[in-house]
């Protein structure tokens, strides 16, 4: 925890033998507060050009899709709900989003926001700050009221959002994706940076 309200997530590993290393870090926010209610209001921007769509599974397919036009662009920022129930077999499998979004960034270790929420009922915000490539867009969609939150309160249906930055899911599968392999000698390091801004 930062000062500037930041919730910073800092991640390295090294290895004695060949790997597949590829963290990240799976919260639960919502910006209204525990069981404070849905999340499809919350207008969202994500700087991503491309996902990496998936099988009825949500494993992906090795395709990298480009997200004009389709339910997946937040290039623009709106709501997370105005295209969420869309007649789209990934978002039928998945009841929601979730969707690993392919950022416009170079992969050159600079630590850059790639996404932004706000929700609009509390004036609250949070930005998204990462040095990888890749960001996971989860929307709650299988909770179901049967697990409770932090301070003991049901979690529902679309009720909070996750942001998963890393490297391109099951990419030790897809040779055109970036390789997620660490070899003896190097260091994995992983950036993400949760901010929240207040009114």
């Amino acid at each position: 925890l930062t000062p500037q309200n930041e919730f910073a997530v800092e991640y390295t590993a090294t290895t004695d033998k060949t790997t597949v290393v590829n963290l990240s870090h799976h919260s639960f926010f919502n910006l209204k507060g525990e069981a404070g209610g849905t999340i499809t209001d919350n207008i969202l921007q994500i700087d991503a050009d491309h996902i990496t769509p998936t099988d009825s599974f949500l494993i992906p397919t090795g395709e990298v899709r480009p997200v004009a036009g389709t339910a997946y662009d937040f290039t623009t920022a709106h709501a997370i709900g105005d295209m969420i129930d869309s007649d789209d077999e990934q978002l039928a499998a998945g009841r929601g989003y979730d969707m690993n979004w392919v950022l416009s960034r170079e992969d050159n270790g600079q630590v850059e926001t790639v996404a932004t929420r706000y929700e609009p009922q509390s004036g609250r915000a949070m930005d998204v700050a990462t040095d990888q490539v890749a960001i996971q867009f989860y929307s709650g969609n299988f909770f179901d009221g049967s697990y409770d939150g932090k301070y003991g309160k049901p979690l529902s249906f679309r009720e909070s959002v996750v942001f998963e930055t890393q490297k391109y899911p099951d990419a030790v599968n897809h040779d055109n994706f970036p390789s997620v392999v660490l070899n003896p000698g190097e260091e994995y390091t992983h950036t993400c940076i949760y901010k929240f801004i207040l009114p």
